[in-house]
């Protein structure tokens, strides 16, 4: 074989070779975006495990707050619809804004109730609920993160074009509340 032709089967081993390992990161780039998805998914549905709780504590206290228990029936219904297997920001949005109306509605039920507050199931209920709370803002985080760098990895050239022509994988949206951004006035103009 002359000089030449070896050149060009090493230089056409060499893009193929960075071919395999592009589509390759790609594709880990994105598994482990499904994998953070999963984290988040996992401790929402945690909160499943409260409801009982918050069930038990409204019953022994004869609190029947109609909107405390249509809040737990809501978000129970919402939980229901998130997916490890299908990355939907929108039933995650749904389920953090009905989290956070529970939560205000808990704390509104519990001014008027001061023997409830001062329960150990309400103090269990509301320590429970605040680290699940800190775990799921940590998962979702860690999820923002890895959606950034695998948004990053299919944008830049040359993975651009493999992930155009080879990979086919689509830009992943990143989870944001929009009632946490409203009460920013700087809106930044990317």
């Amino acid at each position: 074989m002359s000089t030449p032709l070896l050149i060009l089967l090493a230089i056409i081993a060499l893009l193929l070779l960075l071919i395999v390992m592009i589509h390759n990161s790609i594709i880990t780039f994105y598994n482990a975006c499904q994998r953070a998805w999963a984290d988040v998914i996992a401790e929402e549905l945690k909160k499943t495990r409260l409801l009982p709780n918050l069930e038990k504590m409204v019953e022994e206290y004869k609190v029947h707050e109609a909107s405390v228990l249509q809040n737990v029936t809501e978000l129970r219904s919402a939980l229901q619809q998130i997916s490890p297997e299908k990355t939907d920001i929108d039933a995650l949005t749904k389920v953090n804004q009905q989290s956070k109306a529970l939560l205000s509605n808990i704390n509104m039920v519990a001014e008027n109730y001061p023997d409830l507050k001062a329960s150990n199931i309400y103090q269990s209920f509301m320590r429970e609920l605040s680290e699940l709370e800190n775990n799921i803002a940590a998962s979702i985080r860690i999820f923002n993160g890895n959606v950034e760098r695998y948004n990053t990895k299919i944008e830049v050239f040359p993975n651009v074009l493999i992930n155009n022509m080879i990979t086919h994988k689509p830009r992943l949206n990143v989870f944001t509340d929009a009632v946490a951004t409203d009460h920013f006035e700087y809106k930044p103009n990317f």
